[in-house]
């Protein structure tokens, strides 16, 4: 059964828990003791490698002083693909570890989520998982997953995407795979790790969060337990990211923002998302860019397309974000939320449509860099029609797509793709 076909007939709702965490500064000093009490002893980091903070190193060795045997994969890429999955595998498996450590943002979390999955199946592709709860051991090896950006929230939800590069090397795929045995068994965000993040990289960070909180607040799913986590998010982001995007040392912005991403995730995990990400999830797949930013320039024209069937919800963010809605109708404040984001999105400094994301637009950029045949080739991103159909097509089969506010259809859904690659913001304020 489709998951379009799961939403609609069943009023049943399901919740998600969340995995145990630590939350504030210095908690990223408690992992070799936490390591321990969970029984860790040969332990993989999944990591990035975050080249020029000195953090994984730091982490590492603080886990061999507490006694623990330490194996180091560090080449998960941004929108992680399926072979650093399955290249992590094999190296767990050859070295006998018996646990993971993941150390960076949502690519590396998702890519030990994997990985974990992976491994529970003695090995099996991680692309024959994308989907609902599609393994069939629950038990996988334990997981600490320790936060480096404010984002995905990817180590408190029980979501992991990876980009499917083998399956059609000429078409890759970036899909969802919803799994409950993917959970973390521990999250660490401490805001001090955010410092050396890259002033890019933390706007578009915060993009992802006001993302992951607007979509369940509007979503058709209309999950009550997530509203509420919903418009927190939404505010902590409004009032921190500026401080955190041009500040980056100054830990109130910082933690605001930990809290912002953390409580997202806590939405989406059982309130759904919609089709911000899933076109995110299609540019990436094409043209490699970074969630983060995908979801900034997707997030404007999604609202303006959802918010005619949810114009009170939105008024409803319009007050999270600080306008003052007194004496407005519900449309006036939906406008008004819509305005207030393009602000924002503009205070720190993101593209504003995909056509102007260029090799040299932002510090995390792989537009072109390879390492497939496909994406050496990805050097720029056309928006011509033959890019706005397949993007279309991507869309409308992510599993993000049906808890969209709005229903989609292809001749929806391609005039949003259309603005996101080529169109003006100044289109859309009112």
């Amino acid at each position: 059964m489709q998951v379009d076909e799961l939403l609609k007939p069943f009023p049943i709702k399901e919740f998600h828990p969340f995995p145990r965490a630590l939350l504030g500064p210095g908690a990223h000093e408690m992992i070799g003791p936490e390591a321990l009490k969970l029984g860790f002893k040969k332990t993989l980091v999944m990591t990035s490698g975050l080249r020029g903070s000195g953090i994984v190193h730091k982490i590492t060795e603080s886990m061999k002083y507490h006694g623990l045997e330490v194996m180091l994969y560090d080449k998960v890429e941004s929108n992680p693909k399926d072979y650093n999955v399955m290249d992590a595998v094999a190296l767990y498996q050859e070295n006998k570890c018996d646990s993971f450590v993941s150390i960076g943002g949502g690519s590396s979390h998702d890519a030990c989520k994997g990985a974990r999955i992976s491994v529970a199946h003695d090995g099996r592709n991680v692309n024959d998982f994308e989907g609902f709860n599609k393994s069939e051991n629950p038990r996988n090896p334990p997981h600490i997953a320790v936060s480096t950006t404010a984002g995905t929230g990817s180590e408190t939800s029980w979501a992991y995407v990876i980009t499917d590069t083998t399956t059609d090397p000429d078409n890759p795929h970036k899909y969802v795979a919803f799994d409950d045995a993917s959970v973390t068994t521990l999250a660490i965000d401490d805001p001090v790790l955010y410092y050396d993040c890259p002033v890019d990289y933390t706007a578009q960070c915060g993009f992802d969060v006001l993302a992951h909180a607007s979509e369940p607040y509007v979503s058709r799913l209309n999950f009550e337990p997530s509203l509420g986590n919903a418009l927190r998010a939404i505010k902590l982001t409004a009032e921190n990211l500026r401080q955190a995007t041009w500040n980056p040392t100054e830990l109130s912005g910082r933690e605001g923002m930990m809290y912002a991403q953390y409580i997202a995730a806590q939405a989406f995990n059982s309130g759904g998302l919609g089709i911000i990400h899933s076109i995110s999830h299609a540019v990436s797949a094409f043209y490699d860019t970074h969630h983060g930013l995908n979801n900034a320039v997707a997030l404007p024209r999604v609202w303006a397309f959802n918010m005619p069937v949810a114009y009170k919800r939105f008024a409803d963010i319009a007050q999270a974000m600080g306008v003052d809605t007194h004496g407005m109708t519900d449309v006036q404040a939906a406008d008004a939320a819509l305005n207030t984001a393009i602000r924002l999105l503009r205070d720190v400094g993101i593209p504003e449509k995909f056509t102007d994301v260029h090799q040299d637009s932002y510090s995390k950029n792989r537009l072109g860099k390879g390492p497939t045949k496909f994406y050496e080739q990805a050097a720029v991103i056309k928006g011509d029609d033959e890019d706005i159909d397949r993007i279309t097509r991507h869309v409308l089969g992510d599993a993000c797509t049906p808890g969209n506010a709005k229903e989609c259809t292809f001749e929806t859904v391609r005039p949003v793709v259309a603005h996101c690659l080529n169109g003006d913001l100044d289109d859309l304020l009112s």
